[in-house]
C-alpha cells in the first residue's frame, strides 16, 4: 500500500474537498481521485462520499482514518530512523502566538538551510496545551512560556528570551507614577489561565495594585490594539517583534517587574531525536545572539 495514497485520503478527510486536498498535496484533482479509487479497491470498501459540495468519510473511512494517521506517522519515523543519526523526517513543533511570529521563522530558516531533509508540522496553541502535547509525545518540541514548576527529567529546557513586564498605554496618556496609571485607568488583563497572564497577576498582587478591569483575554496582539485605540492600559511581557503595525501607544518597563521566560521544551528521546537535537542546537545559537 502506497503511503501517499493514505496521505491523500487523510487530507481529503481533513479538508472535505478533493480540490483543496489536491492543491495542498500539489497534485491534480484527477490524480488524487485516482489515488482514492486505488486505495478503496485495495481495502475493498468505499472510504468517502459526496454530501453536497463536500466530501466526507464513510463509516468505513472513519474506522480507517485514525489508523491511517498512525501508519503515516510511523512511515515518517522510518525515514528518520533510516537516516542513521542524520537530522531528517518530520519534526512536530508547537509554538505560542508570539513565538510563532517572533522567534520560530528565523529558527526554522536557519535549520532548513543546515538540514534540508527535515520536514515540519507546526501546531499553534497555548503554552499549557503545548506543554502537555510534548509530554504526551504528540509534539517533539515546543516554544512556550517556561512553566513555574519543575519539568520531567524526560524533557529538556532551553531559555530563548527573557521578556520583562511592560506597561502599555495610549500614546497621549500622562505617564508619571506607573502604578497610579495602572490603578486609575481602565485595565485590560492578560488571561490568568495562561502562564504569562499568571506572571502579570502575581505582579499586581505583590504590589497590592487594584485595577479597574473591564476585559480579560489571551491575545497579546489584540490587547495592544485595544490599548492603541485608547480603550485602557495593560501589563504585558515585552514579546519578540513584530508587534502589530501602526500602534499608537507608549511602553514603559515596570519597576521591580516580573519576567516571562520563553524557551524550547523538548523530548529527550524518540525516533526523531536527531532532528530534535538539531532544532535545539539552532535554538541555542539563536538565544546566544
Amino acid at each position: 500500500m502506497d503511503i501517499r495514497f493514505l496521505e491523500s485520503f487523510v487530507t481529503v478527510a481533513d479538508y472535505g474537498s478533493i480540490a483543496e486536498a489536491a492543491r495542498r498535496l500539489n497534485v491534480t484533482p484527477a490524480a488524487l481521485a485516482q489515488r482514492l479509487r486505488t486505495l478503496e479497491q485495495d481495502l475493498g470498501h468505499s472510504l468517502v462520499t459526496r454530501v453536497g459540495r463536500t466530501v466526507r468519510p464513510t463509516a468505513a473511512g472513519l474506522a480507517v482514518l485514525r489508523h491511517a494517521r498512525n501508519l503515516i506517522e510511523s512511515a515518517r519515523d522510518l525515514r528518520a530512523i533510516a537516516a542513521n543519526d542524520e537530522p531528517a523526517g518530520l519534526l512536530r513543533l508547537g509554538a505560542t502566538a508570539t513565538s510563532l511570529t517572533g522567534l520560530l521563522p528565523d529558527i526554522i530558516s536557519r535549520l532548513r538551510a543546515r538540514h534540508p531533509r527535515i520536514e515540519y508540522f507546526i501546531r499553534p496553541d497555548s503554552s499549557v496545551d503545548l506543554y502537555h502535547g510534548v509530554l504526551a509525545g504528540e509534539l517533539d518540541a515546543a516554544v512556550i512560556v517556561q512553566p513555574q514548576f519543575p519539568i520531567p527529567k524526560s524533557t529538556g529546557w532551553l531559555t530563548l528570551r527573557e521578556e520583562p513586564l511592560v506597561l502599555i498605554a495610549p500614546e497621549k496618556t500622562e505617564l508619571g507614577d506607573l502604578h497610579a496609571v495602572i490603578a486609575h485607568h481602565p485595565f485590560i488583563r492578560y488571561d490568568r489561565n495562561q502562564w504569562g497572564g499568571q506572571i502579570v497577576d502575581r505582579y499586581l498582587r505583590e504590589h497590592s495594585l487594584s485595577v479597574r478591569e473591564w476585559l480579560e483575554l489571551d491575545a497579546l496582539d489584540a490587547i495592544a490594539a485595544l490599548v492603541s485605540r485608547g480603550l485602557g492600559v495593560a501589563i504585558v511581557p515585552d514579546w519578540a517583534p513584530p508587534w502589530p503595525e501602526g500602534l499608537k501607544l507608549q511602553k514603559r518597563h515596570l519597576p521591580k517587574g516580573g519576567v516571562r521566560q520563553t524557551g524550547v521544551l523538548w523530548n529527550r528521546s524518540g525516533a526523531r531525536i536527531a532532528a530534535v537535537r538539531a532544532f535545539v542546537d539552532i535554538c541555542g545559537g539563536e538565544s546566544a545572539e
